[in-house]
């Protein structure tokens, strides 16, 4: 059968030292071997492989979303079942494509979405997970794996441990939300899968140099390493999210935007790269800095456009990305002689084990003293979490695509002709932890946050109830004033708006109207204007049906009305007076 390299370059290449990219070189590379190496010459080779994959997801996605499933979970189990099927191609997942091209994107959106206030916020409890449990599970790993594997040093433990510390920001971002975790447990991880990338890749450069040179670099080499890592990362992103919006006060058109966002993570990601620094870290801070000013610089139309255009870029992205860990196990387990199936899935077994029990052994103490240093030193008025929050952030620990292609890119040979010690086995262990805490973890967590009573017990939807509220009695003072200054002959129009805010502060509980309760009368007002938007669209199609206006005019027609049939569907999944909390709660 013949094997597809997934878009890119094949894997493996003997360096002196991990780096995730190597600049400009290696992402032209990617693109080009993307073009013609994957299949040789045969572009219809390349076509027919990504329809495949573009299908499955499809398909599969859709299939998650009957199973009520986050869809990671099953696109890596289809995946799984796929790569036993002998007519699906082989396809190779490349780990430099999936380094370069795959990943910067997908951490900007993750980081465009993510509260900034939250992220600072939460901060030194995002770095006792994202730098204080990586380096506490490379050196588990690291002492552990000598007893577990016959033939590992401590040095390629610690090449092993680096490779899985990493948790997935697509795997926490999509199960956690699906899963309704609390918002504090959800805000934690997304932050940590954010800022480990770095870490945990630090970590592996120091182990491919152990390993390769036989060096142990010194604390202070590693400690100074690593703040050039974080501190010129994050100056990187910075650089480039300033110039960024310096940019945008001279474009107004939404295409250009829309694709200049596009180029945006990866302008970010071989900036930093150039300057060997963290890749990752500057493409997290250019999204977060960029996100917060959006809303000086995006027009609505553009927002609402960018937002569909990146909904789907991030999805066919994930998705693609996971079927293919699921599609690499037979050449995973054709890569490892002299085991036998029974005892690789032991050794599997035994060491996704190790490394749940490496973060439940951390959360627990790392959370406290967080919480102490977080209340006595930086003064935060936070709760102490409780066991059953922590459980549930230590059985959120998934690991993703990124662990695999870091596994996958190890070099084969070492200096002097021999080969990377157990590199095929860390490539295997690799897979099952993927693929163990992804379906294990990720199945059982609906049960888990049900059996300790934590679904839905921090909503925190009362900001959201309370801003609502206090914006929509700024628009009714604004409109008292507006209405003095106005002509009368315009009153009607004050009276339809002023009618209009009255039913929003109505459904937030605020007011009754003639004795009945506001928010049964504004479900009645969304369903009753949602049937008369249907009217409205019918009729439009009738007259391009009958020829009397043109297909332009009725897109423009039903462009307003589907961003209108949006909001209320959107009014409607919030139906119901909320409760009446504090802004800030």
């Amino acid at each position: 059968m013949t094997r597809f390299y997934a878009f890119g370059i094949t894997p493996g290449c003997c360096v002196p030292e991990y780096n995730a990219v190597r600049g400009w070189r290696i992402y032209c590379t990617a693109l080009l071997a993307g073009a013609r190496g994957i299949v040789g010459e045969n572009i219809q080779a390349v076509e027919i492989i990504f329809l495949l994959l573009l299908t499955f997801v499809i398909v599969f996605a859709a299939l998650a979303r009957r199973l009520e499933t986050p869809y990671p979970i099953v696109l890596v189990i289809a995946g799984l079942i796929l790569s036993f099927i002998p007519a699906v191609p082989r396809i190779v997942l490349n780990p430099e494509l999936i380094l370069v091209v795959v990943l910067p994107p997908l951490l900007y959106a993750a980081a465009w979405t993510i509260s900034w206030r939250d992220f600072r916020y939460n901060l030194l409890s995002i770095s006792s997970m994202a730098i204080g449990l990586v380096a506490f599970t490379v050196a588990g790993v690291a002492l552990a794996s000598t007893r577990l594997f016959p033939g590992f040093d401590w040095r390629t433990g610690w090449v092993l441990g680096a490779v899985v510390a990493p948790t997935d920001a697509v795997a926490a971002t999509a199960i956690a939300t699906r899963l309704g975790l609390p918002r504090r447990a959800t805000d934690l991880l997304e932050g940590e899968s954010l800022v480990n990338d770095a870490t945990g890749l630090l970590a592996l450069q120091f182990g491919i140099a152990m390993v390769f040179r036989g060096e142990t670099p010194t604390v202070w080499e590693g400690l100074s390493r690593m703040l050039y890592l974080i501190v010129a990362g994050i100056a990187a992103g910075l650089v480039v999210g300033k110039i960024a919006d310096w940019l945008e006060g001279f474009i107004d058109d939404a295409p250009i935007e829309i694709a200049f966002s596009i180029l945006l993570p990866y302008a970010s990601f071989l900036t930093a790269e150039a300057i060997h620094a963290s890749g990752a870290l500057a493409v997290v801070s250019t999204g977060l800095y960029l996100s917060r000013r959006s809303s000086q610089f995006f027009s609505p139309d553009v927002r609402l456009q960018a937002f569909a255009v990146w909904e789907s870029l991030t999805f066919i992205l994930n998705g693609i990305v996971f079927v293919l860990v699921g599609l690499q196990l037979p050449y995973v387990r054709a890569g490892i002689e002299g085991m036998g199936m029974r005892q690789l899935i032991i050794h599997g077994a035994i060491f996704s084990g190790l490394v749940i029990a490496l973060r439940l052994v951390w959360v627990f103490p790392g959370a406290r003293l967080s919480y102490f240093l977080r209340r006595h030193l930086l003064k935060h008025n936070e709760n102490r979490p409780t066991d059953r929050q922590l459980f549930v952030v230590a059985w959120t620990g998934m690991r993703g695509v990124v662990s695999l292609a870091a596994a996958m890119s190890l070099p084969v040979m070492l200096a002097g002709g021999r080969p990377f010690p157990h590199r095929n086995l860390i490539v295997f262990l690799t897979f099952s932890v993927i693929l163990v805490t992804l379906v294990l973890q990720g199945l059982t967590l609906p049960k888990v946050i049900r059996a300790l009573g934590l679904a839905g017990s921090e909503g925190g939807e009362c900001e959201e109830s309370e801003a609502r509220r206090i914006v929509t009695e700024a628009a009714l003072e604004e409109l008292d004033q507006l209405r003095d200054e106005d002509d009368d002959r315009f009153r009607p129009v004050y009276e339809d708006l002023e009618q209009h805010y009255r039913q929003r502060l109505s459904a937030l509980g605020r007011h009754e109207t003639d004795g009945h309760d506001g928010g049964d009368l504004y479900v009645r007002y969304l369903q009753q204007q949602r049937r008369l938007m249907g009217v409205e669209r019918r009729t439009a199609i009738g007259l391009r049906n009958a020829g009397r206006i043109r297909d332009e005019v009725l897109r423009r027609i039903e462009r307003e009305l589907d961003l209108a049939e949006s909001r209320l569907a959107q009014m409607r999944e919030e139906e119901g007076p909320p409760g009446d909390s504090p802004l800030g709660c």
